[in-house]
């Protein structure tokens, strides 16, 4: 047998579980979790659908693919099923408003779900529970990778997006498949040979909202050559010379294979995705949350505030606290100073305060210039699991000083948002592109998806009527 071959240990333990993964054997907690991500995720598709860079990328896509396979959520067009995936991939990520898995750095529903809905369209038989499985399949190995590569990853400038999220989108497309141990051994390696992704996206570029979308039009491609017998590299994660791992990352040290597959089956890390309560980048919300409650003890307004240092890790530092200058709606969702002096100015961070105008808006530049960050060595030690932990420290014009720590922010996995909480905010989302009537059938068909006889039933749902 071929040395290659014999040793992809970790990435046919991945393979094995993608493949074998069954309803009845996912806990009804990681169920009842898993409903609830999928509903924010097409909550947030929905309401991105018709923003300028949605609506360019399906323009442009229209141009040369007259096909009608598959659905562009919120909209009323369909186009061949890869480039359904990278449109509605685009859009989960549109407004900064979908889930995060902290540790491993991954927006996961929008690289899971535009290929798997892709396949739900294209294999109609596909039932409710299938499509559950699939989606918990995919949830599962995209965060373990990130996990895998560690914090590092991101902080030498590749969007884990992009390069991590191949893995969810094929493992999720593969179970839909129900492709072989042997098959999804090679989606992975065909998806993973396609990963790529530039931080500097962030700086306010369009494309930065993209990276999801062909993370999850890779993954699919993946899935899709592999059952025809396509093949990929084996020992995508193993291999020494240009396999992911060590391509990725620069020095053995950096990276932890057994992260891969420890606890597959029975740590569930789709119980560690968190969802955002305010829309923008989620190394922000724990600031936003620290300063609401200073609020709450010492109300305080803008005017009044001389001063605020934000001490976070040096991911967090190098992510989100550069000194902001307007380029537009992207580098201003992903800035930290920008998003505190919203939250002083509005009293909130959510889409009503995300504008073209506000962007450049001088008053908000100004009080942004309040606002430092700087590195807190004591949190940057703790490790990727405290990567958003912040001590802000807050200073008034009558010389009162307020501190608040908050190692994670609402919507964790530490304290997660309640299902009433998760549907309220589909509800304002969806209710941009749908009626009450059809917004409700959405929440509807998500909370009940293991009763599908059908999962193209839910993606008919999400087309504009």
């Amino acid at each position: 047998m071929d040395a290659h071959v014999s040793a992809n240990t970790y990435t046919r333990g991945i393979a094995d579980f993608v493949a074998g993964l069954a309803y009845d054997d996912i806990p009804a907690t990681v169920i009842a979790r898993i409903k609830l991500l999928i509903l924010d995720s097409l909550g947030c598709a929905l309401y991105a659908s018709d923003l300028p860079w949605s609506r360019i990328l399906l323009d442009t896509l229209a141009e040369t693919d007259t096909s009608t396979a598959c659905t562009i959520w919120g909209t009323g067009h369909k186009l061949s099923a890869p480039h359904a995936a990278l449109v509605n991939g685009t859009q989960v990520q549109g407004f900064e408003l979908d889930d995060v898995h902290r540790v491993g750095v991954l927006h996961v529903g929008a690289v899971t779900l535009p290929a798997l809905l892709a396949v739900a369209e294209m294999r109609p038989g596909m039932s409710g529970r299938d499509f559950l499985a699939a989606a918990v399949a995919g949830y599962e190995i995209g965060p373990r990778v990130g996990m895998c590569m560690g914090q590092e990853h991101i902080g030498q400038g590749w969007h884990s997006g992009a390069t991590v999220g191949v893995f969810s989108a094929a493992s999720g497309a593969a179970r839909a498949l129900r492709l072989s141990p042997e098959q999804t051994v090679h989606a992975l390696g065909i998806a993973g040979t396609q990963s790529a992704g530039l931080m500097a996206a962030q700086f306010g570029a369009m494309v930065k909202r993209m990276h999801a979308g062909r993370s999850s039009q890779s993954g699919l491609y993946g899935a899709l050559l592999a059952a025809r017998g396509f093949t990929g590299i084996v020992d995508v994660f193993e291999n020494e010379y240009g396999g992911f791992c060590t391509t990725f990352s620069r020095s053995t040290d950096r990276f932890n294979r057994d992260e891969l597959t420890a606890g597959l089956g029975t740590q569930w890390e789709t119980l560690r995705i968190a969802l955002k309560f305010y829309s923008c980048v989620g190394s922000n919300h724990t600031t936003l949350d620290a300063l609401r409650r200073m609020q709450a003890r010492r109300p305080f307004t803008e005017a009044e505030v001389a001063s605020i240092v934000v001490h976070g890790s040096q991911v967090t530092m190098d992510h989100v606290g550069w000194r902001y200058e307007p380029q537009g709606l992207t580098s201003a969702q992903l800035n930290l100073p920008y998003c505190v002096a919203t939250l002083l100015l509005d009293g909130d961070v959510f889409v009503e305060q995300f504008t073209e105008e506000k962007v450049t808006d001088a008053e908000r530049i100004r009080v942004s210039r309040k606002v430092s960050v700087a590195e807190d060595p004591a949190i940057t030690a703790r490790g990727k699991a405290y990567r958003h932990m912040v001590r802000v420290r807050l200073t008034l014009s009558d010389g009162t000083v307020m501190e608040e720590t908050v190692e994670s922010p609402r919507g964790s996995e530490h304290s997660f948002a309640t299902a009433e909480d998760v549907i309220a905010k589909f509800r304002k989302l969806a209710s941009k592109r749908c009626d009450a009537v059809q917004v409700e059938r959405i929440v509807q068909a998500v909370m009940n998806a293991e009763s599908l006889t059908k999962a193209a039933d839910l993606v008919a749902l999400l087309a504009a009527a």
